[in-house]
């Protein structure tokens, strides 16, 4: 999947969540997706990575069982986030999932309710 149609996808699936919104983070131009001013899905600069928080032990699963798509990313890793690359075949489904969790973990609970458990 090129890298352009591949962020599309991940638009998408970010902007449909309660309350979500794109915005870049600092002075970074990639596009970035916040709920409530909180961060809860990073592209990466190079547009070929995006980074989302997970819950306690599913970034260790991830990053052991499929090291080619996920990794442990730089300055938030230690904080839980997981790394995916973008620039291979990815089931969509899942990475739906894995960033509807990191929205549920940043979201205040009264959004977070407002999208079905997968």
């Amino acid at each position: 999947m090129q890298e352009e149609s591949a962020i599309e996808r991940l638009r998408e699936i970010c902007l449909a969540l309660p309350d979500a919104v794109e915005k870049p983070f600092g002075g970074h131009t990639a596009p970035c997706f916040r709920v409530r001013d909180k961060l809860f899905v990073m592209v990466g600069e190079e547009q070929k990575t995006v980074t989302f928080k997970a819950g306690q032990g599913v970034q260790q699963a991830l990053v052991e069982s499929e090291p080619d798509r996920f990794f442990i990313p730089a300055y938030v890793g230690h904080k839980g986030w997981v790394g995916a690359r973008l620039d291979v075949d990815h089931d969509w489904e899942e990475i739906a999932e894995l960033v509807e969790e990191s929205y549920r973990l940043i979201a205040p609970r009264s959004l977070s309710a407002r999208i079905p458990e997968p």
